[in-house]
């Protein structure tokens, strides 16, 4: 196999649809230099919740699973990461230990940057570092949104978000069917619901003719009534 470190993040097409494409070549060639990339199996951390990071990572290829552990040792999962997404910068940025744990959902390569590199780029990269607080904006907001849903939404609700949600940033193949591998654990804290409630939710849904099961696949019926369950309606 080849030297993965070796590659040339000038070369990678992610380059032109994230962050990286705010940078010079010069700026792109740094990032090479030091960079370090590794292949993740499904179920291998990435990083941990308490873990001091060294850098953040670009993922390559794959689908990695973020989420956070509480008190009671329950997990919540705040996101799912995909080719092109940054993550594990927020906490480099503060200095502070992550906040959450990362876990490979399915085979993943992901490079990792060092801090020194991510500060240097913010502090000579004016579009770079707007770019940076953008994501940090938009993932803020977000997390607004996720707790205003979990205080006012009921969980069918909530279920019909997370699977339109889950439509628009991993797709339908040819039959309708969610292109993420999701247990019904993941799926239940992902909506942020015990288990045996999401299980009940989705055969409500299947019932209704909105989905259909096939072991842990599952096909979209009708988004069109799911978006106004989501809504409230």
């Amino acid at each position: 196999m080849a030297d993965l470190d070796s590659f040339e993040c000038k070369s990678c097409k992610i380059g032109l649809t994230n962050i990286f494409s705010h940078l010079t070549l010069d700026e792109l060639d740094k990032i090479t230099i030091q960079k370090h990339c590794k292949i993740f199996k499904p179920g291998d951390t990435i990083y941990r919740q308490t873990n001091h990071l060294s850098g953040f990572f670009c993922i390559e290829k794959g689908i990695v699973k973020i989420y956070k552990t509480g008190p009671k040792g329950r997990p919540q999962i705040i996101r799912f990461a995909k080719k092109g997404d940054i993550i594990g910068y927020r906490s480099v940025l503060s200095k502070e230990a992550a906040c959450t744990t990362a876990v490979a959902l399915t085979e993943t390569l992901a490079c990792q940057v060092s801090s020194n590199v991510l500060f240097d780029l913010i502090y000579h990269n004016a579009s770079f570092s707007m770019e940076i607080m953008k994501m940090a904006c938009d993932e803020l907001g977000e997390a607004n949104d996720y707790i205003m849903d979990l205080a006012q939404k009921t969980v069918k609700e909530r279920l019909a978000e997370v699977l339109i949600k889950l439509c628009e940033d991993f797709g339908l193949d040819e039959d309708n069917i969610l292109q993420i591998p999701l247990t019904r654990e993941d799926l239940a804290g992902m909506v942020g619901t015990a288990t045996e409630s999401l299980i009940r939710q989705l055969a409500d849904l299947k019932k209704d003719d909105l989905i259909e099961l096939k072991g842990r696949k599952i096909k979209i019926q009708n988004i069109a009534e799911l978006k106004r369950i989501a809504a409230g309606f």
